[in-house]
């Protein structure tokens, strides 16, 4: 038997099982041993991986402290000289991702040991850390705890090896932007054919070179004479009835509300709160107007700064939405405000 090679998990407070969103300013911390889904990691190694501690912080302290609680986890793992740490998963979590991302960007950059993290495509930490981390993809749930973690146990196997890994397609990570020449069995005019052949036939088909594709938004002019416009208010922060009549999702959302504000000019905590599950929501529910901000557009109104507010105002929750999701709710809320003739919209999130 050979020597067993050390690894070193990170987890948020959640998974980490320090509590919910009331234990996210947690500062860094470690634990003997695998906790939480590292028990399943620990599994999934078998003999020859053992995780020795894993490293624990809360997802708003590493957020707002984001250098400082890098730095606290560095040293954290550094002592424990590891062959490799993997991170999370964080699947669709925002600032879970991030974190994951930025502690793996550390170790890899700083310390030269082998990093793998797993996440949703849609994760604002792949956008952020894809070039510099190796990053599974996973469910947006966790419902695909399994799968990620044996795909992230795999690939960390193998770095902790120092095998090197085969292309991301094959081994089910993350495009990272690096290309490697490659001897194929075919040439490229042959392989360019038989692609095209079953892309004519409606067959299934992966191009060797895909190209990126950025969604961007042509800016409209700006509004003259705001003071003749009808404006309406749009937030991704949550702020809902009291109650949550529409059962909008703290997370994920699969659906938006759109509620009468025609005679109201304030919001109390015995009207609105916040439904947002990615955020303290303490100080929205004291005071509604931090996240929809209608007292000031009212003030606007009775000043004459703009001409009316729009009577409706429309809420989702941004916190780990999908952007095909977000697109079907612009589509649907954009005909409601066409068609009813307004001018601008203010759009708040958290």
């Amino acid at each position: 038997m050979g020597k067993k090679l050390k690894a070193i998990h990170y987890l948020n407070q959640f998974f980490g099982q320090i509590g919910g969103e009331d234990k996210a300013d947690v500062e860094p911390l470690v634990k003997a041993g695998p906790i939480g889904p590292g028990v399943l990691f620990q599994e999934l190694f078998g003999g020859e991986v053992e995780i020795t501690a894993t490293v624990i912080c809360g997802d708003n302290y590493f957020g707002e402290h984001m250098d400082d609680a890098a730095e606290a986890v560095l040293a954290i793992i550094e002592g424990y000289r590891p062959d490799v740490v993997v991170a999370g998963p964080a699947f669709n979590a925002g600032r879970y991702g991030m974190a994951c991302g930025a502690v793996c960007a550390a170790v890899a950059k700083r310390l030269g040991i082998p990093v793998v993290t797993g996440m949703f495509p849609e994760n604002p930490g792949v956008e952020s850390y894809r070039k510099d981390v190796t990053i599974v993809e996973t469910k947006a749930t966790t419902a695909g705890m399994r799968d990620a973690a044996q795909l992230m146990t795999r690939l960390a196997l193998k770095l902790a090896r120092k095998e090197s890994l085969g292309a991301p397609g094959e081994e089910g990570y993350l495009p990272r932007g690096i290309r490697r020449n490659t001897f194929a069995s075919e040439t490229g005019a042959a392989r360019a054919v038989a692609m095209l052949l079953r892309k004519l036939k409606g067959e299934d088909y992966v191009t060797e070179y895909p190209m990126p594709v950025f969604d961007r938004v042509a800016p409209l002019p700006p509004v003259e004479r705001m003071y003749e416009i009808t404006l309406a208010l749009i937030t991704s922060g949550g702020i809902v009835p009291k109650g949550n009549p529409d059962r909008v999702e703290s997370s994920s959302a699969t659906k938006y509300g759109k509620y009468n504000i025609g005679g109201l000019k304030r919001l109390s905590p015995e009207s609105h709160e916040t439904a947002h599950g990615g955020y303290d929501p303490t100080y929205a529910n004291e005071d509604p107007h931090r996240v929809l901000p209608l007292d000031v557009v009212r003030d606007l109104e009775q000043e004459g700064a703009i001409g009316k507010l729009y009577p409706y105002y429309y809420a989702t929750v941004g916190n780990g939405t999908s952007v095909a999701r977000a697109r079907e709710f612009a589509r649907e809320i954009a005909k409601d405000l066409v068609r009813d003739g307004v001018g601008a919209v203010l759009i708040s999130s958290t």
